[in-house]
């Protein structure tokens, strides 16, 4: 059963919201992934925010652009977390997805990323569920382990060729 619920406005904000979605698997994260459109289709929007709990959902990940509406109509109507993904605009880069996203009023909290920033919404995803799940708090310990790691090679390899190899490859 999907604890995740993914939305977006958008077939065209699916190549960003993959980020979320792979990094979902790798957590071994059930999930569900749907295009709703909170101005086009407000009926199947509201249906949706408000039958997610019930259905198993403990976290949104709602993806938008321009307006950005759909993660903080999602945090209106559904009690427990939202993170709105900020997605990048033609016009003025997602800096108007963003203001949209993080300028919520008192009351209704949206957690956001950075633009275009799904693969972070999903790992903060993953460390909401894993409050209350000890198997997935071990994956999150595991994962940040590994950045590090990708860290540690990438100076040892920047030490040992230096800059100027570095940068050729």
């Amino acid at each position: 059963m999907p604890k995740v619920g993914i939305l977006m406005g958008s077939d065209s904000d699916l190549p960003v919201m993959a980020k979320a979605m792979e990094q979902l698997e790798e957590f071994g994260i059930e999930y569900e992934v749907n295009v709703i459109s909170a101005h086009r289709e407000v009926d199947v929007f509201v249906d949706y925010a408000k039958s997610a709990e019930e259905r198993g959902i403990k976290v949104i990940i709602a993806g938008a652009g321009g307006a950005a509406h759909l993660p903080g109509m999602c945090a209106a109507i559904f009690t427990l977390p939202v993170i709105g993904v900020p997605i990048c605009t033609k016009t003025v880069g997602g800096v108007d997805s963003l203001y949209s996203i993080v300028q919520m009023p008192s009351g209704i909290p949206v957690a956001t990323v950075a633009i275009d920033g799904a693969k972070n919404a999903a790992i903060l995803a993953a460390k909401i569920l894993a409050v209350s799940d000890e198997e997935l708090l071990a994956k999150l310990k595991s994962f940040k382990d590994d950045l590090k790691s990708q860290v540690v090679a990438k100076n040892d390899k920047l030490q040992e060729i230096g800059y100027k190899e570095y940068l050729k490859k």
